[in-house]
């Protein structure tokens, strides 16, 4: 398995694995369209680790842009069945040629509101997940 597939099923897992299947792939997307996009790093495990940093190296605590990457808990996978489907989720979305998301490029959790939504604007609502793309494009 790559290091682009294991990241891009890292940030599926830990970031919607109680989500349907469509909203997982909606995850990848938002990864796969900040590749694509110049504001972001250029491959997917910089994607899904960016963020700020310490002197030291050390991330800096909830700053990151995939929360579970510097949430401060240990990466451990406890369900090997939603582990395998988001690895096949993450394989199908790296050779999909139509994007579902609409150019996503952020989501967050229904339940907040983070203070990024002006740069935004809306393009679906997918389970427990609202996606947006930069007002801007790419």
């Amino acid at each position: 398995m790559t290091a682009a597939v294991i990241c891009l099923a890292m940030a599926i897992y830990f970031e919607a694995r109680s989500e349907p299947i469509i909203g997982q792939a909606m995850v990848a997307f938002t990864v796969l369209n900040r590749v694509d996009s110049d504001n972001y790093p250029t491959d997917i495990c910089s994607v899904v680790q960016e963020g700020p940093r310490h002197a030291s190296g050390q991330m800096v605590k909830n700053q990151c842009q995939f929360s579970f990457w510097c949430d401060g808990e240990p990466e451990n996978i406890k369900d090997w069945t939603a582990w395998h489907k988001a690895v096949k989720i993450a394989r199908w979305s790296l050779i999909q040629p139509f994007d579902f998301s609409e150019g996503s490029t952020h989501y967050h959790a229904a339940n907040i509101k983070p203070d990024w939504l002006t740069l935004v604007e809306p393009t679906v609502t997918i389970g427990n997940h609202k996606f947006y793309k930069l007002k801007n494009g790419k």
